[in-house]
């Protein structure tokens, strides 16, 4: 009778951990890739006069609007993302803050994806691309 070769057994532990650093490099990937959309989009915005404004954050209650201190462009009508002058990008809803209607709060930038409201309802999801492009049309 002939052996069967013997596989090798992998450790539950070191399977996750390659799939984790699988996910962040491909996480990584697209978010390089989605900035260089997004730094053609401030040139181009800036190139063509886009007004800029303050950017207001939104707390999850959907009660009022914070003020932020960055500068920039909202890219949804929902203003619920936007891209500043220095290319950062930001989610803009936030959790609810003790005097954030009088205070302004802290935004944190965070990598961009290429599919803006992955996951999200139908009709919300959209690609970054088409996104910035018609941010430039709306004016």
């Amino acid at each position: 009778m002939a052996e069967e070769p013997a596989q090798r057994r992998t450790d539950p532990g070191e399977l996750a951990e390659y799939h984790v650093a699988a996910q962040r490099r491909r996480e990584e990937q697209e978010s390089a890739k989605a900035q260089v959309l997004i730094d053609r989009f401030v040139a181009r915005a800036t190139e063509q006069g886009l007004a800029t404004e303050e950017l207001t954050a939104r707390p999850w209650s959907g009660r009022g609007r914070y003020r932020t201190g960055v500068v920039g462009w909202f890219l949804r009508r929902d203003l619920s993302v936007g891209v500043g002058t220095d290319g950062a990008y930001y989610q803009l809803v936030v959790p609810p803050t003790r005097f954030g209607r009088w205070r302004t709060v802290e935004l944190t930038p965070i990598p961009p994806p290429l599919q803006v409201g992955k996951g999200a309802r139908d009709g919300e999801s959209v690609t970054l691309a088409e996104l910035l492009e018609a941010r430039l049309q709306w004016g």
